[in-house]
């Protein structure tokens, strides 16, 4: 979900006093736990993706030169794409972001 929808959510879960854990993702396999687990007990998930995790995801072996982070932005970007992609099978409500990797790690 994005937008006013997950905005919505969020302010939902402030309202009742409760927490929307976002569980750091560094593989297809932990994503697909994560959404595995929320649908089984029919809760929204919420991935994220930080800088370490992003790279892992794209993969260690890949370039990921201090100031530059070319494995960690291709592999937020992929993590990303991919839950988009198959957040819909699970039929839950999926959250991402990567607000662990800080804006001062990003080159633009």
């Amino acid at each position: 979900i994005t937008g006013k929808l997950a905005w919505s959510l969020l302010q939902y879960c402030k309202a009742k006093n409760f927490a929307l854990p976002a569980f750091n993702c560094t593989s297809t396999s932990t994503c697909n736990s994560v959404l595995e687990a929320a649908a089984k007990i029919g809760m929204p998930a919420y991935i994220q993706f930080s800088e370490g995790g992003s790279c892992f995801f794209a993969g260690k072996g890949l370039p990921n030169d201090k100031g530059k982070l070319q494995a960690s932005i291709l592999g937020a970007c992929a993590g990303a794409q991919y839950v988009r992609h198959v957040a819909g099978a699970y039929g839950i409500p999926v959250l991402t972001h990567s607000d662990h990797c800080a804006k001062k790690l990003l080159p633009w």
